[in-house]
């Protein structure tokens, strides 16, 4: 764990240590997080909670970017443990806490059932009454500092960013892409999520440019930890955009369907992430890369859906 200004990262150990964090926001007696991961997770959670003198009693709110699984998992696990805690949500992502069958049933189809239970574990439904959505723009007062909600598409259409006054930084969810430690050795390294169903290149520009104007100093990436050089990581964050635009289009254009049209994505995805990391000087270890690579397969889906779904609106 590292702490910034009350602001507590815990790392999840989702799939790898050091892939997804959560937040646990201290203000005063009172607490927040912010991304709960997955069920798996939510014992973490709690152990930082109790790291700092606090009980679940104390927790105000659970907030989560977006519902993707790996941010929005554990969200019934964490209210069930969390008695007074109310879920704060976009109001596109609401329904599927409320509801998470479909949510559930899809991503069950994707992994199939024994890894789904192994990456997710079991997803309840929150109670309506627990949960609040937040507009584009609103404020919370939460103690000495205020939350402000800041509505961003491109990654999907249901996600937020949530800019502290208290620490100057704002959650970004994958919204500001992502940047392991792993990969900042020789410098700020950050790329974009290009995750299946929602990715479109303008509304993720429009995204990053909403996130340096929030003013904030840092960005608090769900992927992996305080990002400090908002600068760099926007520049990085458009110029990826543009080469997941350029693979889209050459996707959408080539004809190729199915598993081709896949590993034609993966390749053009790998190329980009080559071309980076040689750019950077960057020289991965095994298990690095591993890690990358679940991160090449899933931005390929994304671009290959998106392509496959132009090409039917066009058709």
């Amino acid at each position: 764990m590292s702490t910034t200004a009350s602001v507590i990262t815990i790392d999840c150990d989702y799939v790898y240590p050091g892939a997804a964090a959560a937040y646990l926001i201290v203000e005063g007696d009172r607490a927040a997080f912010v991304e709960n991961n997955t069920t798996h997770a939510v014992p973490r959670l709690l152990a930082a909670l109790k790291d700092q003198g606090l009980t679940p009693e104390q927790v105000d709110y659970a907030i989560i970017t977006h519902v993707h699984l790996d941010h929005a998992g554990g969200t019934s696990a964490l209210l069930a443990a969390c008695p007074k805690a109310t879920v704060l949500a976009h109001p596109k992502a609401a329904r599927h806490i409320i509801q998470p069958e479909r949510l559930v049933e899809s991503s069950r189809a994707v992994y199939g059932p024994e890894v789904f239970d192994k990456l997710y574990g079991e997803i309840q439904p929150v109670p309506a009454e627990r949960v609040r959505t937040m507009e584009h723009g609103e404020e919370l007062r939460f103690g000495e500092r205020t939350l402000r909600f800041i509505h961003t598409r491109g990654h999907a259409d249901h996600h937020f960013c949530i800019y502290d006054s208290k620490s100057k930084g704002i959650f970004t969810g994958d919204s500001f892409g992502i940047g392991y430690a792993g990969l900042q050795s020789e410098g700020p390294f950050l790329y974009p999520s290009t995750t299946p169903t929602q990715f479109h290149a303008d509304e993720a520009r429009k995204s990053v440019r909403l996130i340096r104007e929030s003013g904030a100093e840092r960005a608090y990436l769900t992927h992996f930890g305080a990002f400090e050089d908002m600068a760099a990581g926007e520049e990085q964050m458009l110029r990826g955009l543009d080469a997941m635009e350029g693979l889209f289009e050459n996707a959408r254009d080539d004809g190729r369907a199915g598993d081709e049209l896949q590993s034609f994505c993966e390749d053009g995805v790998r190329a980009y992430f080559k071309d980076k990391l040689q750019g950077h000087g960057l020289h991965l270890s095994p298990e690095q890369w591993r890690l990358l690579e679940l991160d090449i397969g899933i931005n390929a889906m994304g671009i290959a859906y998106a392509a496959g779904r132009a090409r039917r609106k066009a058709g």
